[in-house]
């Protein structure tokens, strides 16, 4: 484990959901994006309905594979939760008016990110889902100064990084 990166086991579906909800303890202030990446049925839908449980959603958490984006309000905070599987084109997310939403979302969780190309707001933290043993092993790097901070609380730390 480096700094800027963390590994962790994830046996079931309920472990991936609990990193999902530490990821909700350790959120900060600041808006933050998450690309969400792995194979189907990895466990990213898994993942954000944790974190989306943790903040106090109470309804059902489902892909938005469809729809492609479905938002959240959920106190004084705003969640983006996009699913691009199924996009053709990133251009896509002009017609869904994604600029204008981002502008008013404090977290965005992005499944399949590399289907939205340049138009998707940069990731600062990366989770990676992918097969291990009889569970997943997610990797989560941190891609920006913010990332480090909330991969810093997620690790058990309270260090920012300046």
């Amino acid at each position: 484990m480096s700094a800027s990166s963390l590994e962790r086991l994830l046996p079931d579906p309920a472990a991936t959901e609990r990193l999902g909800a530490d990821l909700a303890r350790a959120l900060g202030q600041r808006p933050i994006v998450i690309h969400l990446q792995g194979d189907l049925g990895a466990g990213k839908t898994t993942l954000a309905r944790g974190l989306l449980r943790a903040l106090d959603h109470a309804g059902p958490v489902r892909s938005p594979t469809y729809t492609l984006m479905e938002p959240y309000s959920l106190g004084c905070r705003r969640v983006l939760h996009l699913d691009l599987y199924r996009m053709a084109d990133p251009e896509e997310l002009e017609y869904l008016g994604l600029r204008e939403e981002v502008g008013k979302a404090n977290l965005i969780l992005v499944e399949w990110p590399e289907q939205g190309g340049e138009l998707l707001p940069a990731a600062d933290l990366l989770v990676a889902l992918r097969d291990q043993d009889e569970g997943r092993m997610a990797s989560v790097q941190a891609l920006t100064r913010e990332g480090l901070n909330l991969l810093a609380r997620l690790a058990g730390t309270s260090a920012d990084v300046q």
